[in-house]
């Protein structure tokens, strides 16, 4: 929602409670007075069951309020999910317009920015299911109409190529595996 132009009107960093995001940005877009904005991405992580899509917050643990500091603040530090308003002793941390901007025309209009999952050569992935799970290797080539794509690894101390299902990879850094579950 569009709050009309005011000078009270500032964009200020609100702290979540952990994983709770989405959570705190649902209940402040339910002030009147209080324009929220959560950017959010959407990206495949590896799991116990393999590849899923996952979506998260930009900045973890933080999104976007622009309110009235003198008439909002209590309700928004009170709201379910929200941990507080940050601040650096008296001083209330704001955000110029143009930040928000800015991110928003990165992220795009629906505010998830949805990070695509195929692979190009040369990119080092990480296997998530199989008796190669956990095991790196680097793209030679995708066949996005199967669905395929064909790797390079290291396996019994030979560089070996195959082809393996894109389902069963993420790329490496994003390998975080789910304990547990």
């Amino acid at each position: 929602m569009a709050l009309p132009c005011n000078n009270s009107l500032e964009w200020y960093c609100v702290r979540s409670q952990p994983k709770h995001e989405h959570i705190g940005a649902a209940r402040l877009r339910q002030l009147d007075s209080v324009e929220v904005f959560l950017p959010r991405i959407r990206f495949k992580r590896a799991t116990q069951r393999g590849a899923a899509w996952a979506t998260e917050a930009l900045f973890p643990g933080y999104l976007f309020a622009r309110f009235d500091l003198s008439h909002s603040l209590r309700a928004v530090q009170s709201a379910s999910g929200v941990q507080g308003v940050l601040h650096f002793g008296l001083r209330w941390a704001t955000i110029p317009d143009s930040v928000i901007q800015e991110i928003r025309g990165a992220i795009g209009g629906d505010a998830i920015r949805v990070i695509p999952d195929a692979f190009q050569p040369g990119e080092t992935v990480v296997i998530t299911e199989g008796a190669m799970r956990g095991l790196s290797a680097v793209v030679t080539r995708a066949m996005p109409g199967s669905e395929r794509v064909a790797v390079l690894m290291e396996f019994l101390g030979q560089q070996t190529t195959m082809e393996i299902s894109s389902r069963l990879l993420v790329r490496a850094g994003e390998e975080r595996v789910l304990q547990g579950f």
